[in-house]
C-alpha cells in the first residue's frame, strides 16, 4: 500500500461546530460589504466550504481509522487552533503532526517565542506556521524573525503560506515566494516548507526551491489532475519536480477545501506523470524526511 503524509487536512467537527483558527473563516467587517476581506473567500469558494467537513456524520475515531486504511499515516490538522491541534496530538499521538500557528499580531515581543517552545516541548508539536495571509505582512517581515531563529534552535520546519490570497482587504502578493528566498538566505540551516505551490507564481517557487537547500514547497489547496494538465501553470512544477527538485515535493490533499473524497485524490496523484520512485518521494519519502520521522 501506497504511504502518504498529507500537509493539509480538515478534521471532522461536532454538528453546528465550525472552525475557530484565526484567519481561516470570518467575514467582512462591520460596514462593509459580504464579499470583502476574508468574506471574498466565501464567495469564491462558496461551493467547497459548504462541502469542507466532508463525509458528515463520521466520528473522529472513524476518521482516523479511514485515513490509516488508505495509507495516511501522518496528516496537518487545517483550520484548528493549536488548543485544538494539542487536543489531537494528545489523542492521537501517532497520526498528526502539530503545526504551531504563531501569529505576530496576536503574540507581541517575546511572547511568542515563549509560545512556540512551550507548543514544541510540552505539547507535542512538530512545525511552526507562519501566514502572511492572517497577518497581512509578508513572511519575511523582521517580526517573524525571533521565530525563525527558535525554530531553527528547536531543530523544527517552518511552513510559510505561498500563494496569492483572495482577502481583497489586503495586498494579493503577501504570500509571494520571492519572500522566501531572503529568509533562506538569512537562515540557511532552517527548514522551510513554502505553503500552497507559490501559485500563481509557480516558477519563481521553482526556481527558489532549487536555489535553496533547505527550501521545500507542498501543493495544497490544489487538485493534482490540475498540477499534470497542460495550461494550468503548474508545468515546471511537474518537469523539475521529477527530476532536479523531486525530493523537495510534499503533498496536501486539503480533502475539505477541495471536497473531494481521499480516493479520489489519492489516485490523481498516483496519475501524475511522475517516476514511481517520485511519487513515493512526493507522497511519504520527503516529508518524512523533513520532520524527521525516519
Amino acid at each position: 500500500m501506497v504511504r502518504i503524509i498529507d500537509m493539509e487536512c480538515s478534521v471532522p467537527r461536532a454538528e453546528g461546530e465550525t472552525s475557530s483558527a484565526t484567519g481561516t473563516t470570518g467575514g467582512a467587517g462591520a460596514g462593509q460589504p459580504a464579499a470583502y476581506g476574508m468574506g471574498n473567500y466565501g464567495r469564491i469558494f462558496r461551493s467547497r466550504r459548504e462541502g469542507a467537513d466532508h463525509r458528515p456524520g463520521i466520528d473522529l475515531d472513524a476518521y482516523v481509522d479511514m485515513l490509516a486504511k488508505l495509507g495516511i499515516v501522518r496528516s496537518v490538522p487545517f483550520g484548528v487552533t493549536n488548543e485544538e491541534t494539542a487536543a489531537l496530538l494528545r489523542r492521537y499521538p501517532d497520526r498528526f503532526l502539530g503545526l504551531a500557528r504563531i501569529s505576530v499580531n496576536a503574540f507581541k515581543g517575546m511572547s511568542g517565542v515563549r509560545e512556540l517552545e512551550r507548543l514544541v516541548r510540552d505539547q507535542g508539536f512538530h512545525a511552526l506556521g507562519v501566514s502572511a495571509l492572517v497577518d497581512c505582512l509578508p513572511a519575511s517581515d523582521r517580526r517573524f524573525y525571533p521565530l525563525y531563529t527558535k525554530a531553527a534552535e528547536l531543530g523544527i520546519p517552518v511552513r510559510i503560506y505561498s500563494s496569492m490570497n483572495y482577502a481583497n482587504d489586503r495586498p494579493y502578493d503577501l504570500g509571494h515566494p520571492r519572500h522566501l528566498d531572503q529568509i533562506a538566505m538569512d537562515f540557511p540551516e532552517l527548514k522551510i516548507i513554502g505553503g500552497l505551490g507559490g501559485w500563481p507564481w509557480v516558477n519563481e517557487m521553482v526556481a527558489l526551491v532549487r536555489r535553496h537547500p533547505n527550501l521545500h514547497v507542498d501543493t495544497s489547496a490544489h487538485r493534482a489532475k490540475y498540477l499534470g494538465q497542460a495550461g494550468s501553470g503548474w508545468e515546471m512544477l511537474i518537469q523539475f519536480g521529477n527530476t532536479l527538485i523531486q525530493d523537495k515535493v510534499l503533498v496536501g490533499m486539503s480533502a475539505g477545501l477541495v471536497d473531494q473524497p481521499y480516493e479520489t485524490l489519492i489516485q490523481e496523484y498516483l496519475g501524475l506523470p511522475l517516476k514511481d520512485t517520485v511519487k513515493e518521494k512526493w507522497l511519504y519519502g520527503n516529508a518524512a524526511r523533513v520532520f524527521g520521522l525516519e
